[in-house]
C-alpha cells in the first residue's frame, strides 16, 4: 500500500446494510380508498388526491434515503509500528518481496484485522492494512491500515485508533486465539499527514540505504544537482543502520521553495511516516553555515519529500552514517565537579535525537552554591512557542520545567546547596538545538559580587541598573529607580532612554513618553507638515493638508495630482498608494512599481538567532567591506547593482597620508562575512569614485559616496543588491531597522572578525535634534539601538542601515557620524538616502 494510493477499494453495502434507524410510512387503510356505491364524484377526487399524495411521500422517502441520506466516506489513513516480541529478526525481513517478508506480514495484516474487531467504530469501516517495512528490535513492524469512514464518525475513528494498546489488550485475553498469533506491544498509531498519500502525485519513487561501519552512503533529490526536483512527486527514503548503533543524516545542501504547504521534506524516527514519530518539517533554503545534522534515537530513519506542480528547486543533497548507541552526541549527563564547567544538550550545536532522557549532578566545593547559565537554549516545538507547561521537550532544574526558547544568557538558575540536579528529557517528536549550559560556583551570601543580583539570579553591572534597559530579562534592574535627569522619567516609575520620546511606540507603557508630543486633537490626522486636519477629510479627494499627505494609501489609483509625497511611474501619472515599489503588487499601470525588483532578499531561510548579535553568513548579502590596500577593513558600504556601491562620503576624504579619493586606493570585499577568511568573498577593485559635490566635512551633511566596481560582479547567494528607496518612499519614525558592519572606524578602534548587526529603531526628527544641538538636517535620519547591553560597536561607517518592507530590505540610511555605530544610549546618525535618489540615478543609472 502506498501512501498515495492504499490499493484497496470500497464496496459498497449490501441491501441488509441499510440504516435500520430509518422508518418507512405504514400502508394506508385500503378501505378508505375503495370506490363507494354510486355516482360519488366528490370521494373518488379525495381519494385520489390522498392516493397521489402518499405515492409522492413514499417516492419522496426513498428518493432521500438512497440519495441524501447515502453516507459520505472519507479515505483515511493511519501509520503506525508495533513490536512482535516472539520473532527474531532475519535478514530477509528488509526485502519486501522476499517470502519471509510476505509470510510475516500475512500475519501481521490478520493480527490487525483481529485488533479493530475489538473496537466497533473500526470494524464497521475497516478496509485493510500493509506491511511497509520490518526492523529489529525483536521485530518491529510498519504498517499502514486503511478506513473509509463517513463524515459524522471521523472523531469517534480517531479517538478509538489513539487506544490500540487497550485493543491490543482485548485482543491478547481472547481465549480463542490462535497458538500460533503473533505477541505484540508498544504499539502506536497516528493518522497519516493527508499531502503524503495525494491522489494528485504524478510520480513515486522509493530508495533504501543500509550504513555499514566506516561507511558513509549519500541520498538526494532526484536530479540533484544538475537539475531541479520533480513536480507532483513523492519520494521516501528508508534509512538503517547495523543493531546498536544509530542513524546519523547530515545535510549539505537544503534548497526547497520557501512555502511548506508547496514542497516539504519530513523527517521520521521510524521506517513509517507516523505523525507521532516526526523530527523535523524544512521548506526553504539554509545556508551551508548553519548546521543540520539529525540523529535517530534507534537504528531507523525515514525521509520523505514531496513536491506540487509549481516552482521546482534544485532540492536537498544528505550524507548518511551510524554511529554506535552510546558514543559522543547520543549520550548525556553525568557528574559534573569542581568551580566552574560546561555541558550541552546531546550532538549541540545539532539537533538533539528523540526519546533521550539524562541527568546532570553538579557538585562544587562545600560552602558554595551551584549557578547554572543557559548560553544557548533552543527547546521548542510547532505549537508549543507559547505555553508555559513544558509537556514536550524540557529542562527540569530544582524542580522547576524549562522549555521554548530564552535569550543568551538571560536564563539562570541557582541552588541552596552545593549541589543541584539537572535533567533533560526529549519526547517521541519534533527536536531542537538544545543548550549550551555553564555552571560555577557562587558564595551563597554574596552571589554577584560588585554586580547587581536580578530576581531570575542573573548578575549584571551596577551601571546599568535603572537606565531604561532591560538588562535582567525580568526588567528587575528597572523597578524602584530614580531616573537620571536626561532620561523619560515615566508615570509608572521606569525610566527610558530620551530618544524614545515622541516616535509613536509606548516604551514606558503608560504612554508617558508620547505626551506632550504637539500631536492632534482626537478626531484630527496628523499631516506630514504637522498640520491637523479632520479625519473626516482624510481620502476625500480634496488635499486638505497642503502637502497631499493626507490623500495617501487611499487606493485611488489614477486621477491623482503628483506631489512630492506620491510614487511617480515612468509614465509620469502618480499613485497615492505608499511605498508602492517592488510590494508583490503592480499599482503603475505601466507596471514600473515592479521593475528592477531582485534586490534586498537574502537567498537563505532566515535563521533563528537567539541572543549575541553575530550575523549569519549571508543573511545581509549587499554588506561590502571596503578595504585600503595594505591596511585591511576600513569602511562599509553596500551593493545597489553589479557594478555600483554606496558608501559615506566621509569614508574617502584625503588626509595628509592616504589618498581615500583615489580608486586605486582601495578593495572591496563582497559576500565577506568573517575578516581574513576568504570563504565566498569577491574581491573588486574600482574605476572611480564619487562623493557627493556638497559633502560638507564639518557638519557631515550629505554624507554619501558611490564607488564603481572595475567590473561587474556575478550575483550569488552572499552577493545581492539592496533595493534602493524611491524619493518617496516613507521610513516612518518608531520602525526597527538593521545596522551592520564589522565595528571598525578609520579613527580607530578595535573590528570584530564576524558582520555584526544590531537591531535599531528610527528617532523622531526633533528629539533627535534637540538630543544632538541642532545639528541635524533634513538630509539626515536617527536611529537608536533598541536592546539593552549592546556596548560595543555594531556599524560602521559606510555601512547600510536596512529596513524591511515586506520580504525585502531598502537603503534607509548610510552610517554617518555621532556614535553612529549603535552604541548604548546614544543615537547614530545616519545619511537619508531618499534625498539623494535622483543623484544616484544620475550617476549610476540605478
Amino acid at each position: 500500500m502506498d501512501y498515495m494510493d492504499s490499493g484497496l477499494r470500497y464496496t459498497p453495502k449490501s441491501d441488509k446494510d441499510w440504516d435500520t434507524s430509518v422508518q418507512f410510512l405504514p400502508a394506508s387503510d385500503n378501505k378508505k380508498l375503495e370506490k363507494k356505491k354510486g355516482p360519488g364524484k366528490v370521494g373518488a377526487v379525495i381519494g385520489v388526491v390522498i392516493f397521489a399524495a402518499v405515492i409522492a411521500l413514499m417516492t419522496g422517502l426513498l428518493v432521500w434515503h438512497f440519495h441524501f441520506r447515502k453516507d459520505v466516506r472519507l479515505k483515511k489513513m493511519y501509520s503506525g509500528s508495533m513490536r512482535i516480541t516472539n520473532q527474531v529478526f532475519e535478514d530477509a525481513y528488509e526485502n519486501s518481496n522476499s517470502s519471509e517478508f510476505k509470510a510475516l506480514a500475512k500475519q501481521v495484516t490478520t493480527q490487525l484485522k483481529s485488533i479493530y474487531s475489538k473496537s466497533p467504530q473500526l470494524s464497521k469501516y475497516y478496509v485493510g492494512s500493509t506491511v511497509q517495512a520490518f526492523s529489529e528490535g525483536s521485530v518491529i513492524a510498519y504498517y499502514l491500515s486503511e478506513f473509509k469512514v463517513p463524515t459524522s464518525q471521523e472523531a469517534s475513528v480517531d479517538k478509538a485508533m489513539s487506544s490500540m494498546e487497550k485493543l491490543v489488550d482485548k485482543e491478547r485475553r481472547n481465549t480463542f486465539r490462535p497458538g500460533n498469533s503473533l505477541v505484540v506491544e508498544d504499539v502506536i498509531s497516528s493518522e497519516l499527514d493527508p499531502r503524503l498519500f495525494s491522489a494528485s502525485y504524478r510520480s513515486l519513487f522509493k530508495y533504501s540505504e543500509h550504513t555499514k561501519t566506516n561507511r558513509i552512503g549519500q541520498i538526494q533529490s532526484p536530479g540533484f544537482p544538475n537539475s531541479p526536483y520533480t513536480p507532483n512527486t513523492f519520494m521516501q527514503w528508508q534509512l538503517r543502520a547495523e543493531p546498536s548503533y544509530v542513524i546519523k543524516l547530515e545535510f549539505d545542501t537544503m534548497n526547497l521553495e520557501e512555502n511548506c504547504k508547496n514542497d516539504f521534506l519530513r523527517i521520521y524516527d521510524s521506517l513509517v511516516a507516523i505523525e507521532s514519530r516526526v523530527m523535523e518539517e524544512m521548506c526553504g533554503y539554509y545556508s551551508p553555515s548553519e548546521p543540520l545534522t539529525f540523529l535517530s534515537s534507534g537504528n531507523v530513519m525515514l525521509v520523505t519529500m514531496a513536491t506540487n506542480d509549481k516552482k521546482n528547486y534544485p532540492g536537498f543533497r544528505a550524507k548518511v552514517s551510524q554511529i554506535r548507541r552510546g558514543s559522543k552526541g547520543t549520550t548525556c549527563g553525568g557528574q559534573l565537579t569542581g568551580e566552574k564547567g560546561t555541558f550541552t544538550s546531546p550532538n549541540f550545536p545539532n539537533y538533539y535525537p528523540p526519546r533521550i532522557s539524562c541527568e546532570w549532578t553538579i557538585k562544587v566545593p562545600a560552602g558554595k552554591a551551584v549557578k547554572v547559565t543557559f548560553r544557548k537554549f533552543l527547546l521548542s516545538e510547532p505549537g508549543q512557542e507559547n505555553t508555559k507547561d513544558c509537556r514536550k521537550d524540557y529542562v527540569e532544574v530544582n524542580g522547576k520545567k524549562l522549555c521554548g526558547e530564552e535569550l543568551d544568557g538571560s536564563l539562570t538558575e541557582t541552588s541552596n546547596t552545593n549541589t543541584m540536579s539537572v535533567l533533560f528529557r526529549s519526547d517521541n517528536s519534533y527536536v531542537d538545538r538544545g543548550f549550551n549550559a555553564s555552571y560555577e560556583a557562587i558564595d551563597i551570601k554574596d552571589p554577584c559580587p560588585k554586580q547587581f543580583q536580578c530576581r531570575n539570579q542573573r548578575c549584571v553591572k551596577t551601571d546599568l541598573r535603572c537606565d531604561g534597559w532591560n538588562d535582567c530579562g525580568d526588567m528587575s534592574d528597572e523597578l524602584g529607580c530614580k531616573c537620571n535627569p536626561k532620561d523619560i522619567s515615566c508615570k509608572n516609575g521606569l525610566c527610558k532612554p530620551q530618544f524614545w520620546k515622541c516616535d509613536g511606540v509606548d516604551d514606558c507603557g503608560d504612554l508617558t513618553d508620547e505626551l506632550d508630543c504637539g500631536g492632534c486633537k482626537s478626531g484630527q490626522i496628523t499631516c506630514k507638515n504637522e498640520k491637523c486636519v479632520s479625519e473626516k477629510n482624510r481620502c476625500d479627494g480634496t488635499d486638505n493638508c497642503g502637502d497631499g499627505s493626507d490623500e495617501l494609501d487611499c487606493g485611488r489609483s489614477t486621477d491623482i495630482s503628483c506631489t512630492d509625497l506620491t510614487y511617480k511611474c515612468k509614465n509620469d501619472k502618480c499613485i497615492s498608494k505608499v511605498n508602492p515599489e517592488c510590494d508583490g503588487t503592480q499599482d503603475c499601470e505601466d507596471g514600473s512599481d515592479e521593475e528592477n525588483c531582485d534586490c534586498g532578499r537574502s537567498m537563505f531561510k532566515t535563521s533563528r538567532i537567539v541572543g549575541g548579535q553575530d550575523s549569519e553568513e549571508g543573511e545581509f548579502p549587499w554588506q561590502v567591506s571596503l578595504h585600503v590596500k595594505g591596511f585591511g577593513h576600513v569602511c562599509g558600504g553596500s551593493v545597489i547593482n553589479q557594478r555600483w556601491l554606496v558608501t559615506a562620503a566621509h569614508c574617502v576624504q584625503d588626509d595628509g597620508r592616504t589618498r581615500f579619493s583615489q580608486p586605486g586606493t582601495w578593495e572591496a570585499n563582497l559576500g565577506l562575512h568573517t575578516q581574513g577568511t576568504l570563504g565566498s568573498t569577491v574581491k573588486k577593485n574600482l574605476k572611480q569614485v564619487i562623493p557627493h559635490p556638497n559633502y560638507n566635512t564639518y557638519t557631515y551633511d550629505n554624507d554619501i559616496a558611490l564607488m564603481e566596481l572595475d567590473s561587474p560582479v556575478t550575483y550569488s547567494d552572499y552577493i545581492r543588491p539592496i533595493c534602493l528607496p524611491a524619493s518617496q518612499h516613507d521610513f516612518p519614525m518608531g520602525n526597527t531597522v538593521w545596522i551592520t558592519g564589522w565595528g571598525a572606524t578609520r579613527e580607530g578602534g578595535f573590528a570584530a572578525k564576524v558582520l555584526q548587526k544590531a537591531q535599531v529603531r528610527i528617532i523622531n526628527q526633533k528629539v533627535c535634534d534637540d538630543l544632538m544641538g541642532g545639528q541635524i538636517t533634513s538630509r539626515m535620519l536617527c536611529a537608536g539601538v533598541l536592546s539593552g547591553g549592546v556596548d560595543a560597536c555594531q556599524g560602521d561607517s559606510g555601512g547600510p542601515l536596512s529596513s524591511p518592507s515586506g520580504t525585502r530590505m531598502f537603503l534607509a540610511g548610510v552610517v554617518s557620524w555621532g556614535d553612529g555605530c549603535a552604541r548604548r544610549n546614544k543615537p547614530g546618525i545616519y545619511t537619508r538616502v531618499t534625498k539623494f535618489r535622483g543623484w544616484i540615478k544620475e550617476k549610476t543609472g540605478v
